[in-house]
């Protein structure tokens, strides 16, 4: 009986021993994980914005993160804006036609922000223990204080599940530039929406342009293609792409829907961005509330 006592003392032990050294890795290993998600998110802003390890981002420019939230209670819904003021941050709450309902200062370290499940604790609190659901992240990008870019995360449909996106807009919503997150689209063919071929033909496209915006069934001209892949001299592809920049999306051979999935998804999250910026942005003004950006 001494001798199972013991054997069963020892398992015991080594159980819980090694559940404490794969609890330590776990979470170990989402906190590397995490970090480096971040690391990678942060050079595709980077890079959207024409900054690499080469050519850091200047220490004027400042990124500054506006989160947006859907407050619920008893059926009726309210748009709450988390935003950087000059000192600390507020919480702005519009009602769904775009007027004022409530403005508080929320006393609360950037950094605790940075984490979904933590950031979203906080929002409930300044809600008032109302139903709150994350909408969306907008980075708003500042050199000297002035705004020079928009940094937009965005989910649509595509031909098999869902495509995720990020895209860079200047002031005026023009399209900075787009990278493509995450997809399960074909092999060869959807898939080959990541390629810069593709992407690139949305670069530089105009606020106007991207809201009459169309996919063609054309071959992509030769040119063109040699000017969007980067494969000859910077000057020569400027000014190819400058006689495309009003042009349609050319479909990618055998995808037209996952194509046109990238079209109108991307169209759809700058006019809804812009409409929400602009009232956002009147409503700062109208009440004199002093922003980060």
């Amino acid at each position: 009986m001494k001798d199972i006592l013991t054997i069963i003392m020892r398992l015991t032990l080594s159980c819980m021993l090694a559940a404490t050294v794969m609890g330590v890795a776990y979470l170990t290993t989402i906190k590397a994980k995490k970090h480096n998600e971040h690391v990678n998110e942060q050079k595709v802003r980077y890079a959207l914005l024409g900054y690499s390890d080469q050519k850091p981002i200047p220490g004027s420019m400042a990124l500054h993160s506006i989160y947006r939230y859907v407050v619920s209670d008893a059926g009726n819904q309210t748009i709450g804006y988390l935003l950087p003021g000059k000192e600390g941050f507020i919480f702005v709450t519009l009602d769904l036609e775009g007027k004022i309902v409530d403005t508080k200062v929320v006393k609360v370290e950037e950094s605790s922000l940075a984490e979904r499940e933590e950031r979203d604790k906080i929002v409930r609190g300044i809600a008032g223990g109302k139903d709150v659901v994350f909408a969306d992240q907008t980075i708003v990008v500042t050199d000297n204080g002035q705004r020079v870019a928009y940094l937009l995360d965005g989910k649509f449909t595509g031909f098999k599940t869902f495509i995720g996106v990020m895209l860079a807009l200047d002031p005026q919503f023009s399209l900075l530039g787009l990278e493509i997150l995450e997809h399960e689209e074909d092999p060869g063919l959807g898939a080959e929406i990541e390629q810069d071929f593709f992407k690139n033909q949305f670069k530089g496209k105009t606020f106007d342009t991207l809201k009459g915006m169309d996919v063609v069934k054309e071959p992509l001209p030769d040119k063109y293609f040699q000017a969007l892949e980067g494969n000859i001299a910077e000057a020569d592809a400027a000014a190819i792409l400058k006689q495309y920049l009003e042009h349609d999306i050319y479909a990618l051979t055998g995808a037209t829907i996952s194509s046109r999935s990238v079209n109108n998804g991307v169209k759809g999250i700058v006019k809804k961005f812009a409409y929400r910026l602009n009232i956002l942005d009147a409503v700062l003004a109208e009440q004199k509330i002093a922003v980060a950006f």
